[in-house]
């Protein structure tokens, strides 16, 4: 959706460096970085990116019945999302607390429930499908994976591809890039430069 593209753009989410790339927390160095984060400081393109999510729902998974948010980034997104939808919410985290009841779910656990699991971005995919494999696990059955953008990875599509999962994006790399150009923050060389980056990944 060229829109949500426009508004992680005007709120400077996304951060282009073809020159001096920035290291993710993988180890993979990359000239763009997107930090969804921020949205929660800009209401107005918060509620934008909201309604595009509910949009790609209400159309691909209108059977929809739990949302589950990966911790932590998609937390806020999943939350903003299930109050929207009048949906119940809970959230996965990476691992098992080591305290309390070593909950790694959080949330009342509804074995059977159509649940779509929230993330802010999909870069390899890695840490996505093993939160909806740790929902899979719990019983809760698990439509899909949806984000606010995907990098578009080789390698992240046939990650999902392998492990059943259906995934969406409200937004990629390609309209980002496009979209940088129109506005002039980066030339029609630089975009050549980061699609050359991502085919090596």
């Amino acid at each position: 959706m060229i829109y949500v593209a426009e508004t992680l753009l005007k709120i400077k989410a996304v951060s282009l460096s073809p020159k001096e790339p920035f290291t993710w927390a993988s180890g993979i160095k990359s000239p763009i970085y997107c930090d969804n984060r921020l949205l929660m400081s800009h209401p107005q393109e918060w509620t934008t990116v909201i309604e595009a999510l509910a949009a790609i729902i209400k159309e691909k998974y209108p059977e929809t019945e739990y949302i589950m948010g990966t911790a932590t980034a998609g937390i806020p997104h999943a939350a903003a999302l299930a109050r929207k939808l009048e949906l119940p919410m809970g959230f996965v985290r990476s691992k098992a607390k080591d305290h309390g009841k070593a909950k790694q779910i959080e949330g009342e656990i509804m074995k059977g429930v159509k649940t779509l699991v929230i993330e802010d971005l999909f870069s390899t995919g890695g840490s996505s499908i093993e939160a909806a494999k740790v929902c899979r696990d719990e019983g809760f059955d698990v439509l899909g994976i949806l984000s606010i953008f995907t990098y578009g990875l080789d390698r992240c599509e046939k990650n999902f591809k392998d492990a059943g999962f259906a995934h969406d994006s409200a937004t990629n790399l390609t309209e980002l890039l496009d979209l940088s150009i129109d506005q002039g923050d980066i030339s029609p060389e630089e975009k050549k430069e980061i699609l050359a980056w991502k085919e090596t990944l």
